[in-house]
């Protein structure tokens, strides 16, 4: 099959969304399909070999300069080239080009105006440029976000367009009003020009056919997957005795993760619940926005004598992510956003490392699937900190579900199983079988 996937890079930062696209197509390669992973926006960055093309399209300096300038425009497109060089939207991006939906609203809507907006220029490149090349039999559209390319697509390529639901409602949430509303009523206006959705969890499928009021039968689940190279080949057990107990985040350090309600719980453990001298272990991105929230998270623990326990690790390489990732006894993420993705919990099973989660988003039909962790009642920080003390107190359990962890991904949630699935929706979405499978799907969570 010969799938157009675009994908969005996200101003130089290791993002789920990147790593997922580019996960998935490597792997669809890999199987002997022809993918042309065309990103938008900025080059992508991923911590695996990057399969997406070098040339990006709706340049994000482009993009912004045409949002507010006339004669941006208008210039030549010689100019535009310029600017959609991918050395200088790399060496911008990382000072320059926000992903803080805050200062993205007008940005937003005039994307989602289509060849209405102050970006059409953009859309006529992008056009042009794959009519010159093979038609493909499918599109694959990163987010909603984008759907406004959906109709103009169809007409050029004449081919299906499908598009995947990872978690845009977090980004259209954030954007101030008037343009949340407005952005939201453009994205609804034009669910139908999309023939098939691929949501990454059932929870998602369910939540996203009602925030966009799309039909729930055109939406498919097609979970995540990891690609499992340089992961332990054998299920030996995180961590180790003869170093303290380490409790794990790994994710963007940003409120909505919740990396200060586990500082809290972690506090409760040292002070109140009789965890001896212990580790707390971060890493992730931090976006300039959020250094702020990480000081105080320090500043919150110091306060409580526990500073020297905190290490925040930074961004992490693949490898170091791998190390990082081994070295814990249980990882949590208790954010208060209700996630559809939880990309981290299967990296952390795929090394034996037992999680707690909050019961909401996709954690826990993840976990269901696995037996990899433990659920607690989201925003119950007393009951995070107990569930947490319960596996520290039984080194068992904490293998057990560990064990089964690992087991259940590589069961699950391979990267393999899932390009097995997008297959099968982008072939149903050729046929014209997709609405049937969509509510088979309802009906039985296939």
């Amino acid at each position: 099959m010969r799938i157009l996937a675009i994908t969005a890079g996200t101003a130089g930062m290791y993002c789920g969304t990147c790593i997922r696209d580019n996960a998935l197509a490597a792997e669809l390669i890999r199987q002997g399909h022809e993918v042309q992973l065309l990103p938008l926006y900025t080059p992508t960055r991923t911590d695996e070999t990057n399969v997406s093309e070098k040339r990006v399209f709706y340049g994000g300096i482009s993009i912004y300069l045409e949002q507010y300038f006339d004669w941006v425009r208008k210039a030549p497109r010689l100019l535009d080239r310029l600017w959609d060089s991918p050395l200088i939207l790399r060496a911008v991006s990382r000072l320059m080009l926000s992903t803080d939906p805050r200062q993205l609203g007008a940005l937003t809507a005039s994307m989602l105006r289509g060849e209405d907006g102050h970006q059409r220029k953009e859309l006529f490149k992008l056009l042009e440029w794959l009519q010159r090349g093979p038609i493909p039999d499918v599109v694959s559209l990163p987010f909603t976000l984008l759907i406004r390319l959906a109709e103009p697509l169809r007409k050029a390529l004449g081919c299906p367009i499908c598009c995947t639901l990872q978690g845009e409602d977090l980004f259209l949430d954030g954007l101030p009003e008037p343009y949340r509303t407005e952005c939201l009523e453009l994205i609804r206006a034009h669910v139908h020009d999309v023939d098939a959705y691929l949501a990454v969890s059932h929870y998602y499928a369910d939540f996203m056919a009602d925030y966009l009021q799309a039909p729930r039968a055109k939406i498919h689940t097609v979970p995540l997957g990891i690609n499992l190279e340089g992961y332990p080949e054998t299920p030996t057990a995180s961590g180790t005795d003869s170093k303290p107990f380490t409790i794990g985040y790994f994710a963007r350090i940003t409120p909505e993760k919740g990396l200060d309600r586990l500082a809290e719980a972690y506090r409760l453990l040292r002070t109140e619940f009789g965890l001896p001298a212990a580790r707390l272990e971060a890493a992730g991105y931090l976006g300039p926005e959020h250094r702020g929230y990480l000081h105080a998270v320090e500043r919150q623990l110091r306060e409580s004598g526990l500073g020297e326990e905190f290490s925040y690790r930074g961004v992490l390489s693949r490898e170091q992510k791998i190390k990082f990732l081994h070295g814990l006894d249980v990882l949590s993420v208790p954010g208060p956003y209700a996630e559809p993705k939880g990309l981290y919990l299967l990296e952390a099973m795929a090394c034996r490392v037992p999680v707690v989660q909050p019961r909401h988003g996709a954690f826990p039909e993840v976990l269901e699937k696995t037996g990899g962790g433990l659920l607690v009642d989201p925003g119950d920080i007393r009951g995070l900190a107990d569930t947490i003390f319960s596996l520290y107190k039984n080194p068992g359990m904490r293998g057990g579900l560990g064990l089964s962890g690992y087991q259940g991904v590589r069961t699950h949630f391979s990267v393999t199983q899932e390009a097995r699935r997008a297959l099968e929706v982008f072939e149903a979405t050729l046929s014209g079988k997709t609405s049937a499978q969509g509510a088979a799907a309802v009906a039985g969570r296939t």
